[in-house]
């Protein structure tokens, strides 16, 4: 795990101050590599690589930037868990290291840019090609590491966070259509960033720089080939392998291994494999709110780190730690994303670190096996048209009415959201409805200027990625689970990515292996989502490894974090302040006056005051601060 940078001239040119600039770009990236760094620039001044590193693995000769014979150079920031097998396949005689840095030049020379085919793990890398003069540059399937770029002057800049970018933009101003995304989904769609002029390559893509041209192409896709030749049986039995296997790849390391225990069935499968194979050194990490029990699932933690046998580490996070943290959380996230949650992952990250190196985490389970209720809520929905319809019964796409009814107690709690789902519409086209229900936009008014940014429609950009040729037609629970995975997830990964490393913690989410992921996509919603019981082919295949109070729970909250609470508690004065600096009143796309009228409105569980205030303190953090990267750029060019 690192920070990656580095600058590409697109015609060959010399790069003027190019080392300067790496270590510009290098210096903004020391929280991702505390243990080392590195610069690499080519003779002919045209192209160079920086780093920072992280030890995890090869602790002694792993360091980069890296060169094979051949005159090839690489920066990489991740882990490649199948790096042993790779190397003895690629023949253990030509390796000068036991780094998995260096099974990457070797695949590459041996298999070219298909090389990214054989990778399991997490990855994002630049290798410079001597002999055809070419740049690749990859990420892996999830987007699980970052890589962000952006063009200036005929020179390509790329690095693991968009900070490092900011010294040599001409002027660091808001992406109209990714502030729109952001409205709508607190995320941005298609590669777009919050930032204007910057990029960030896709999961599972690849960008080639070769003679001036730059190209994108993307490399692996998941298909929802539906299996309705096997049994739930067949489907867990496979699964369960899969799992086993996965989190010990995720194991590989050469420094102590740790995970994150919130209490659900993701994290603590992750933990729960990850203790028993890692042979007695495994340590849990949680956190709580002292609010109450809705704000409190530690209790589960310390219920599974009792079960297994490992020690948990826990902290009790406080309105004080909120004040005194989110300006850094949201310079780290570099853009807000996501839900409150990420702060108190910062949080957590940050005990974690300092008792290991390396962390596993259960990221990915709801986008994959279905865990969010806003399924079952439009599933419901579509049950209901179905039944109308006489159409319920004809194949195998549809959990039946009758059968969902014993599952929908997991709404008790979501009357308002469907109340306000039905409102405005019934029965309309499947995307149109799921659209509805994940859109944020509609929740807010006249803080916005909407005449500014309404040109363009997050919609159908929504519908692209929803409507995937990829997914198919028929399964309404594949086509929302799918978007969640091309779009949620790698906000999610952002913010895990982001969180672990602002203290130097590395982040591992073995659910997040492609054999499992393309498993579960050939499993019928008939089967992963049978009676309408969310995870229901996931619970079962988990359950020799939890306790029956985890795997029984109807509770899980999903790391609560009381923001509104705090908002109109002990934070109200810190957010009243933030909202009200002059140039806060002053904002050209968000006008903050209306923003601390509507302060006391929102409801408990709300989201547009954590989006909003988020939204301005990235403004303060970047746009304010605009003339402290321009320095950074005029020390340079003297």
């Amino acid at each position: 795990m690192c920070g990656i940078s580095g600058i590409a001239s697109l015609g060959n040119t010399p790069v003027s101050a190019l080392d300067g600039r790496l270590r510009v770009m290098n210096e903004l990236l020391r929280h991702r590599g505390p243990d080392g760094e590195g610069i690499w620039s080519h003779s002919a001044g045209h192209i160079g690589f920086a780093h920072r590193r992280l030890s995890i693995i090869d602790l002694s000769t792993g360091n980069q930037p890296m060169a094979d014979n051949g005159g090839n150079w690489i920066v990489f920031n991740g882990e490649i868990y199948n790096y042993r097998e790779l190397r003895r396949e690629l023949g253990v005689e030509n390796f000068r290291t036991t780094s998995d840095t260096e099974v990457i030049l070797m695949a590459y020379r041996r298999w070219g840019q298909d090389c990214v085919d054989r990778f399991r793990g997490m990855f994002a890398f630049a290798l410079w090609d001597e002999a055809n003069q070419t740049l690749f540059c990859a990420r892996d399937r999830f987007g699980i590491k970052p890589f962000y770029y952006t063009i200036i002057d005929q020179t390509l800049y790329f690095a693991s966070e968009i900070k490092a970018l900011l010294p040599f933009v001409e002027q660091i101003e808001s992406d109209l259509e990714g502030f729109k995304d952001y409205l709508a989904f607190q995320f941005c769609l298609a590669g777009k960033t919050l930032f204007k002029g910057i990029q960030e390559l896709l999961p599972a893509h690849t960008l080639t720089c070769r003679a001036g041209h730059i190209h994108c192409r993307r490399y692996w896709e998941v298909y929802y080939t539906l299996d309705f030749d096997h049994t739930g049986k067949y489907f867990e039995e496979n699964l369960r392998s899969l799992l086993a296997e996965s989190v010990d790849l995720h194991l590989r390391s050469d420094v102590p291994v740790g995970a994150y225990v919130s209490g659900g069935l993701d994290s603590g499968v992750v933990s729960s494999l990850g203790c028993k194979q890692a042979n007695g050194s495994f340590a849990g990490f949680t956190g709580k709110f002292s609010l109450g029990p809705e704000y409190d699932e530690s209790g589960y933690a310390r219920a599974l780190a009792e079960w297994c046998g490992f020690e948990l580490h826990e902290i009790d996070i406080t309105v004080d730690d909120f004040i005194e943290n989110i300006r850094d959380v949201i310079y780290h996230l570099d853009y807000p994303v996501a839900g409150p949650g990420s702060f108190s992952q910062y949080m957590v990250s940050r005990l974690a670190s300092e008792h290991r190196k390396v962390v596993l985490g259960g990221q990915g389970g709801d986008e994959i096996f279905g865990g969010y209720t806003r399924y079952l809520i439009a599933y419901f929905e579509q049950c209901i048209k179905s039944a109308i319809d006489g159409t319920m019964h004809s194949g195998n796409f549809v959990v039946t009415y009758e059968s969902i009814i014993p599952n929908l107690t997991a709404l008790k709690n979501y009357k308002p959201l469907l109340k306000e789902f039905w409102r405005d519409g019934l029965f309309e086209e499947m995307d149109q409805r799921y659209f509805r229900l994940i859109n944020r936009a509609p929740h807010l008014g006249d803080e916005i200027r909407w005449n500014l940014i309404e040109d363009y429609s997050p919609f159908e950009t929504f519908k692209e990625i929803f409507n995937g040729k990829n997914v198919g037609k028929k399964s309404y629970f594949d086509m929302m689970t799918h978007f969640d995975f091309k779009t949620l997830l790698p906000a999610l990964l952002q913010v895990e990515d982001r969180v672990s490393m602002a203290h130097g913690l590395e982040s591992r989410v073995p659910l997040l292996d492609h054999p499992i992921i393309e498993l579960a996509a050939t499993i019928p919603s008939s089967i992963k989502f049978s009676d309408g019981d969310m995870k229901h082919v996931f619970k079962n295949t988990i359950k020799p490894f939890l306790p029956e109070a985890i795997l029984e729970r109807k509770d899980k909250m999903g790391f609560p974090t009381p923001f509104n609470d705090w908002v109109n508690g002990g934070a109200s004065d810190f957010v009243m302040d933030t909202f009200s600096t002059a140039r806060a009143t002053n904002r050209e796309l968000i006008d903050n006056r209306m923003v601390l009228e509507k302060l006391s409105g929102e409801s408990k569980f709300g989201r547009n005051i954590w989006g909003l205030l988020c939204l301005e303190i990235w403004h303060q953090q970047f746009h304010d601060n605009a003339h402290e990267y321009r320095k950074l750029s005029k020390e340079v060019n003297g």
